[in-house]
C-alpha cells in the first residue's frame, strides 16, 4: 500500500510507507489494510468471543445477545474501523486522523468491549484450570493496583500529556513499532480505566456507583484543558515530521487545530454519555437493592406472624 519506490526520506511516513494522496472519505474504504498484527489481533479476539457463545448455547445456557453485539460491532469493529480501514494509512500523515483513532481506541472501543463481558464469558465456558488461572490473574496483585480507580483515573488522563507534549510523539511517527505499540497502549489504557466503572465483569477495584460516576464528571476537564491546549499551541506536535512531509494537501497548523477540536469535542461526548451509562446503572441498582429490601422485610413480617400464630 502506497510504497515508496524512489521517494525521499521526507516523503517517507512511519514503518518507511509512501504518503498516501489527498485523504477523502472514499479512500476511508479503500485503502483498507490487513498487513499489520492488530488485524490479526482482532479476528483471533472475535474467534475466540463467538465460540464461547456457541459452548453456552450447546449446553443451553442464556448469553445476551446485545453483548455480543457491543463486543463485536462498535468494539472490535470500532478498532478496526480506525486501524485496519483506509483512516490507518493517514494515522501519522494527518493529526486528526490520529486523535480520531485516539479517542475511538482509548475511549469508544473500550467501553463496548466492557459492555461485552468477555472476562464473565471465559469463565462460563472455560474448564477448570484455566478458569482457576484467569481468575488468579484477575485478582493478582498486578490486577488489583492497575485496575483500582485512581491509579486507573491517572494513567488514563496523564497518559496523554506525556504522550504529545514530549518527544515521544515524534519517535513514534518515525518508527512504525513504536506507532503500533501506542495503538495497543490506548486500547489497553481505557480498558484499565472503563472495564472496573462499568462493572459487568468480576475485576477488581470496582467502587461504588456514586464514586464511579464521579470519577467520571472528574476526567471531563481534562480533555478539554488537552483539546484547547493543542488547538491554541504554537508549536506543532511531532516537532518536523508534518512539516517534513510537505503535503500540498494540507496545512499541519491548521490540522492541528482541528485535531485538538475532535480530542475536545470527542472526549466532552463520550465522557458525559459514559457519565449518563453510570447513572443509569446506579438507578437500577438502586432499585433492585430496595427490591431486595422489600422482599426481605415481607419475609420477616411473615416468620414473625407465624411465629405469633404458633405461639
Amino acid at each position: 500500500m502506497f510504497a515508496a519506490t524512489s521517494a525521499a526520506p521526507s516523503t517517507l511516513a512511519a514503518g518507511g510507507e509512501g504518503v498516501p494522496p489527498p485523504f477523502t472519505i472514499a479512500r476511508v474504504f479503500t485503502e483498507t489494510r490487513l498487513d499489520n498484527w492488530l488485524a490479526v489481533g482482532l479476528v483471533l479476539a472475535a474467534g475466540l468471543y463467538l465460540y464461547g457463545v456457541y459452548r453456552l448455547r450447546l449446553r443451553g445456557d442464556h448469553w445476551p445477545v446485545l453483548r455480543t453485539v457491543c463486543f463485536l460491532g462498535p468494539g472490535l469493529g470500532g478498532i478496526a474501523a480506525v486501524t485496519v480501514s483506509g483512516l490507518g494509512a493517514y494515522d501519522t500523515t494527518l493529526l486528526s486522523v490520529h486523535m480520531v483513532q485516539h479517542m475511538v481506541l482509548s475511549m469508544v472501543a473500550p467501553i463496548f468491549l466492557a459492555l461485552g463481558a468477555p472476562v464473565t464469558l471465559a469463565l462460563r465456558t472455560l474448564p477448570l484450570r484455566p478458569r482457576k488461572r484467569l481468575l488468579a490473574v484477575v485478582h493478582s496483585r498486578i490486577a488489583r493496583i492497575y485496575t483500582f480507580p485512581l491509579v486507573a483515573f491517572a494513567i488514563f488522563v496523564v497518559n496523554p500529556f506525556v504522550l504529545y507534549f514530549t518527544n515521544l510523539y515524534e519517535y513514534t511517527l518515525q518508527h512504525g513499532w513504536a506507532h503500533e505499540l501506542v495503538h495497543a497502549h490506548f486500547i489497553a489504557t481505557g480498558c484499565v480505566f472503563f472495564w472496573p466503572l462499568l462493572g459487568l465483569d468480576p475485576l477488581p477495584g470496582r467502587w461504588p456507583h456514586p464514586a464511579r460516576a464521579l470519577l467520571m464528571v472528574l476526567s471531563v476537564p481534562f480533555h478539554t484543558v488537552l483539546g484547547l491546549t493543542i488547538m491554541q499551541s504554537t508549536t506543532l506536535l511531532g516537532g518536523d515530521w508534518y512539516p517534513s512531509l510537505h503535503l500540498t494537501w494540507s496545512d499541519p497548523a491548521n490540522d492541528q487545530v482541528v485535531a485538538g477540536g475532535v480530542l475536545w469535542a470527542g472526549g466532552e461526548f463520550v465522557s458525559v454519555t459514559m457519565l449518563a451509562v453510570l447513572v443509569v446503572q446506579w438507578i437500577k441498582h438502586s432499585e433492585r437493592e430496595a427490591r431486595r429490601l422489600d422482599r426481605e422485610l415481607d419475609r420477616q413480617e411473615a416468620r414473625e406472624r407465624a411465629a405469633e400464630a404458633t405461639a
